[in-house]
């Protein structure tokens, strides 16, 4: 039976990445030696390496005066690494979830931090609006895209201090304007690659504003100097990255994908408002294009246990909604066919007949 992926990260990649990914396994560029023994040094290397940036930069219209790095520890790390590098006094942030309420308390430990509106309580299910950063600010942050609630900023804001953004999950979902930007950060394993790797866009101009000492490692600029080779990256995740990357090409771009996922995302929010069986969770103007939330109707809760089996003995991988919300999520990345949500949403009908 096929099985059709919906899992939040780690998740889906494409049938392209996954099968040049393999080959490599075997025997990379022709070097006889496993992707997964080669020196990170070779010529061979280097140059998936190099092609790889070049390739971020041309999909996403980066301009001059940036720099592409591939980092460690993933976008977590870019909770203490943003600061480390860009807060001398204060910083805002948008509280949108859990991850941006994690970047929040990261950043804590270096200066004020202002949270110039939350969501919280309403369990994250919108993003606020309305609010005001201080235009004293060394940055303002957020999180475009909240995979556990279900929630989207798909708009790059306005603003008269340095803009920093967590694009770990919508990251080549849509055009960015990268030049409002001074970084933006994403964790690979949603719409990029394995698990493994974290890709940053860095504002040259905005580094080196901070009077405190910058550990090696932590320090952009290290990695910036050094073509993401300071020390040993990953390098597979790296690899399959640019074959992630050189797909992304053939469909024709970043604008390309970006209505193939609005008519994905509108076909399953279509179902889930049509649905009596099931209701989303997301304010209708943030809800996220590529992860979906939705839960059962109060009137047929008990049902709830029942539809993820049903669902699971149907092919469906990986709906169940994150623990701290419940009900269902269905991710939409990138990589993800519209034959699969097409075939989320016969199951919902199937269901619906059953009850």
């Amino acid at each position: 039976m096929k099985k059709h992926n919906f899992s939040a990260g780690p998740s889906i990649l494409s049938e392209y990445t996954i099968k040049n990914a393999a080959a490599a396994v075997e025997n990379f560029a022709g070097t006889g030696l496993s992707i997964l023994e080669v020196s990170h040094r070779s010529k061979e290397f280097v140059a998936v390496n190099d092609e790889a940036r070049a390739l971020i930069k041309e999909l996403l219209d980066v301009p001059a005066g940036y720099e592409v790095v591939f980092l460690g520890g993933g976008a977590s790390m870019q909770f203490c690494m943003v600061p480390f590098n860009l807060l001398n006094k204060k910083a805002s942030y948008l509280d949108t979830g859990t991850w941006a309420s994690n970047a929040i308390k990261e950043a804590k430990l270096f200066g004020e931090v202002d949270v110039v509106a939350s969501s919280k309580e309403a369990n994250y299910t919108y993003i606020p609006k309305g609010y005001t950063v201080a235009e004293d600010s060394d940055y303002f942050h957020f999180t475009s895209n909240n995979t556990i609630y279900g929630t989207e900023m798909r708009y790059d804001p306005d603003l008269n201090v340095r803009l920093v953004s967590d694009m770990s999950s919508d990251i080549f979902s849509r055009p960015i304007d990268i030049s409002k930007y001074d970084v933006i950060y994403a964790g690979a394993q949603k719409n990029l690659a394995p698990a493994g790797v974290t890709l940053a866009i860095v504002r040259t101009e905005a580094l080196g504003h901070v009077d405190r000492a910058i550990p090696t490692m932590l320090n952009y600029n290290t990695h910036i100097k050094k073509d993401s080779m300071f020390n040993t990256p990953p390098v597979f995740p790296i690899f399959a990255a640019l074959q992630t990357l050189k797909w992304y090409k053939e469909l024709g771009g970043v604008a390309v994908i970006e209505k193939m996922n609005l008519e994905k995302a509108a076909i399953l929010y279509d179902e889930i408002d049509r649905n009596r069986l099931f209701k989303g969770t997301a304010a209708v103007e943030d809800r996220s294009i590529m992860n979906v939330c939705f839960v059962m109707n109060d009137e047929y809760k008990e049902l709830e246990d029942e539809f993820n089996k049903f669902a699971s003995a149907a092919g469906m991988v990986g709906i169940k909604g994150h623990r701290s919300v419940g009900g269902f999520r269905a991710s939409l990345y990138n990589a993800m066919p519209k034959s699969s949500v097409e075939a989320l949403v016969a199951t919902m009908k199937e269901f619906e007949k059953l009850h």
